[in-house]
């Protein structure tokens, strides 16, 4: 029997009123996360990747705003809270980890200081205990030394170690869930290994479940059990990430794999997807994707196609490619 999922996401749709009339950001988004399961998202920058994320931590930037659907975390409907209510949320259920560590970190605090406020913001603990919790949490993100670096100031660490310290921020208070926005994306590639191999540990001891946002495709295959591809603000396929890497059924997805750099003897150029992401205020009738697809029909242009079965995964298009048997 599948396990129950932890963060459920159903027919999100989020606008962006402007003088000119309401632009659609993200449009009748769905996915489920069970706990210790990682989620990926990627997609070209302007997909809406980091919208979803924001949304689900209640963070939209004014004026934009959820129009639609629910969000659910358990049981529980989390995307009409309080704004105090969902402060109280986040750090505690609902963990975030951003792609600057500078952004997170107070630069004129220790970073014992700021581990020990977030523990005893969200646990009920003595001074003590947090104090004890935060040298263990330092331990295990893998920062050498932590009592002699414990009252040390953000910008004495390395750009790695910043970050390691917002990952074991994020896990103060144990949540349920971590939304990883770009977590690597500013690391050098040995860093980077070292940053993803703990988020997907952790996410096992503990059966957090995380929604991992990037542009890399390499960082996917490498850590997430899933993943799911955007475009102009829709999920136009998902599915675990070996069947969409090997055999990608949506075009769009075909065009990401295509582009990716391959370590074998090269035999040609690299495929390209002619075009651009549409703007918010220029998205085209009928599937988004059509006007860069080579597979595009009348229908494509007429009608957005919904979300189907297709090949043991889940995508948005009218004509999918049919892959080979995946070996």
């Amino acid at each position: 029997m599948p396990a129950k999922p932890l963060l459920s996401v159903q027919g999100l749709r989020v606008e962006i009123p402007t003088r000119r009339g309401v632009l659609l950001a993200l449009d009748d988004i769905s996915f489920d996360i069970s706990p210790g399961e990682i989620l990926g998202f990627v997609g070209e920058s302007g997909a809406g990747k980091s919208l979803t994320g924001m949304a689900i931590l209640g963070l939209l930037d004014p004026p934009g705003r959820i129009a639609g659907g629910e969000i659910r975390l358990e049981d529980r409907r989390i995307d009409q809270l309080p704004q105090h209510e969902m402060r109280r949320l986040r750090g505690k259920e609902i963990g975030a980890v951003f792609q600057d560590p500078l952004m997170s970190l107070n630069p004129l605090l220790q970073i014992g200081e700021q581990l020990i406020e977030t523990i005893r913001t969200h646990l009920n603990v003595s001074l003590a205990q947090a104090t004890e919790r935060a040298l263990a949490l330092m331990r295990a993100v893998g920062i050498p030394a932590p009592e002699a670096r414990f009252t040390a100031y953000p910008h004495q660490f390395s750009g790695g170690m910043r970050q390691r310290i917002v990952i074991a921020l994020a896990l103060c208070a144990e949540p349920k869930l971590v939304v990883a926005d770009e977590p690597t994306t500013a690391l050098d590639v040995s860093i980077q290994a070292q940053v993803l191999q703990l988020l997907r540990k952790l996410c096992r001891e503990q059966g957090t479940a995380m929604l991992l946002v990037t542009h890399d495709m390499g960082v996917i295959a490498e850590t997430a059990d899933r993943v799911a591809v955007m475009y102009a603000g829709r999920i136009v396929e998902i599915g675990p990430v070996q069947d969409v890497i090997s055999a990608p059924v949506h075009h769009y997805t075909r065009g990401l794999m295509g582009a990716i750099p391959s370590l074998s003897p090269v035999t040609g150029p690299l495929a390209q997807i002619d075009g651009a992401m549409p703007r918010l205020n220029a998205r085209p009738s009928g599937c988004a994707f059509h006007p860069r697809c080579p597979a595009a029909s009348a229908q494509c242009v007429a009608d957005s196609p919904a979300v189907h079965l297709h090949q043991g995964r889940q995508v948005a298009c009218w004509h999918p490619v049919h892959p080979q048997e995946i070996s």
